[in-house]
């Protein structure tokens, strides 16, 4: 199953995405359930994350992921983006989360948008009608 989801931050306006459960359907379902989620926004590297109401474990989590990855960090409860290397990556090429974490979906266009949004930002992530 595949679910149109809006990104909104007053730096990025709407971005739209797309959350599935192919990867970790039920990380996915308790997301989607959760929805919409309203946090602060914190920033790694090239990755963004913000707390969700959402506590899962995980689940066929990932240790590398790739640009424009929306996954979920099951340490902080909180859904991240990734665009480009963090503090943990390995090589200037490698996106690696903190910890693994479980995939739910990607940004549709170009994720770098979101490297205008800085910590402490709110953000907005609703399903699209």
């Amino acid at each position: 199953m595949k679910v149109k989801v809006r990104i909104i931050t007053q730096a990025t306006g709407a971005v739209e995405a797309e959350l599935t459960d192919e990867y970790s359907p039920n990380t996915f379902r308790a997301i989607i359930e959760a929805l919409p989620i309203e946090s602060i926004v914190h920033t790694w590297g090239d990755e963004i994350y913000f707390e969700t109401p959402v506590s899962v474990p995980e689940e066929n989590a990932k240790e590398v992921v790739e640009k424009g990855t929306i996954a979920y960090w099951p340490p902080g409860n909180s859904l991240c983006i990734f665009w480009g290397p963090t503090p943990a990556s390995r090589t200037p090429q490698e996106i690696r989360p903190a910890s693994p974490v479980n995939v739910v979906g990607k940004v549709i266009g170009d994720p770098t948008v979101f490297s205008k949004v800085r910590d402490g930002d709110r953000i907005r992530v609703e399903l699209m009608k």
